[in-house]
């Protein structure tokens, strides 16, 4: 079963990160992954550029509404995200807990919906 892993963080703290800081876990993030892809669980996953140069887009009575930035405005941002596929939300979890960024951030572990096509191919 397919799981995406949204990973969130404060970005503020992760600014005030030395660049000796970030590398450690940049290093930590690429062990994981190469982890999961020798167990062939990883699917993909991508670090997200910074808030600032999102936008959020809505449509209300056929009205179009562009943002600067994320639609919620909170203490975490969405940072990045794994997806990968196990075979239980627990295997999905004990992945989650090792992600680095879960020790300062969130990582919110939710299964994708997946048709029986996708699943047969």
């Amino acid at each position: 079963m397919k799981y995406i892993l949204l990973i969130y963080h404060n970005e503020h703290q992760w600014n005030e990160l030395s660049e000796s800081e970030r590398q450690k876990m940049y290093a930590e993030y690429r062990t994981l992954r190469e982890q999961l892809i020798s167990r062939k669980q990883w699917v993909d996953g991508s670090q997200l550029q910074h808030t600032d140069t999102a936008n959020s887009v809505q449509i209300r009575d056929d009205k179009e509404i562009v943002i600067d930035g994320p639609f919620a405005e909170t203490h975490e941002q969405l940072g990045g995200f794994f997806l990968i596929d196990v075979n239980d939300i627990n295997e999905a979890i004990a992945v989650a807990k090792r992600i680095p960024s879960a020790r300062k951030g969130t990582v919110e572990v939710r299964p994708l919906v997946e048709t029986i096509a996708q699943a047969n191919a």
